[in-house]
């Protein structure tokens, strides 16, 4: 969104790397819609090979990616995917935490993984590699789910989260006050199926409301994490 002065207020928040991920992926998803030629021609101009970093609001290559794969079959799509896979594998150059999770950033750790496990699963679905990538995808979101000792979803699991950095969920119900930084304590309400953002590179992890970076719940945290979760039921119920 722009302001009068055609500037973007977030901007100094949400800085983007390019464009050119954004317009290729819409583009492909336009394609697959209406099967235009048209869209796929434009997808194609914006389209960038090479290995992505992570799947994030900032970086859409590899789901452009992937997505390239699935409508045309053709390899120059699926090399990347490929590539970008491995590298989230243990030799893969990504850092594993003790316990396992593949873990690529502090600032929503799952975040990463889980929109990671998500291009898993549907590479898995489009014959990428099916049992490798199923079987990581499904490591890595038990990890979320509490597998290793704690969960990391709010509501669900062993020892969730009780104090998620999330405004409604802190605040008591009106008219008593609610506090800056929220109320003292668990959260008065349960903001069910959140995920956090997760742990340190030790696995380390403390319950705070007030540590954004490791306690913060946002949509594309959880787009990713359901994504992942739906696809690991796909395979379960086939």
């Amino acid at each position: 969104m722009y302001d009068k002065q055609g500037r973007i207020p977030a901007a100094p928040f949400y800085v983007s790397s390019g464009f050119k991920d954004e317009l290729t992926w819409a583009a492909a998803w336009l394609y697959r819609a209406t099967n235009d030629g048209k869209y796929l021609q434009e997808a194609n101009k914006y389209y960038e090979s090479g290995t992505a970093w992570g799947f994030s609001w900032d970086d859409k290559k590899v789901a452009a990616q992937l997505l390239l794969y699935q409508l045309t079959k053709e390899e120059r799509y699926k090399g990347p995917v490929n590539a970008y896979l491995g590298s989230w594998r243990r030799g893969g150059g990504i850092t594993y935490t003790p316990k396992g999770l593949a873990w690529r950033l502090q600032w929503g750790s799952l975040r990463y993984m889980s929109n990671t496990a998500a291009i898993a699963l549907l590479a898995a679905f489009n014959g990428i590699d099916p049992g490798t990538n199923r079987k990581w995808a499904e490591g890595q979101i038990h990890y979320a789910l509490g597998d290793t000792g704690r969960s990391y979803v709010v509501g669900f699991g062993n020892n969730p989260p009780k104090r998620p950095h999330h405004r409604a969920a802190s605040c008591p119900w009106r008219p008593a006050h609610c506090p800056n930084g929220g109320a003292h304590g668990d959260n008065p309400h349960v903001l069910y199926g959140a995920l956090v953002g997760g742990p340190n590179q030790h696995d380390g992890y403390n319950d705070d409301r007030g540590d954004y970076i490791a306690n913060e719940v946002a949509c594309d945290y959880n787009a990713g994490f359901q994504t992942a979760v739906a696809g690991l039921k796909h395979f379960a119920l086939k």
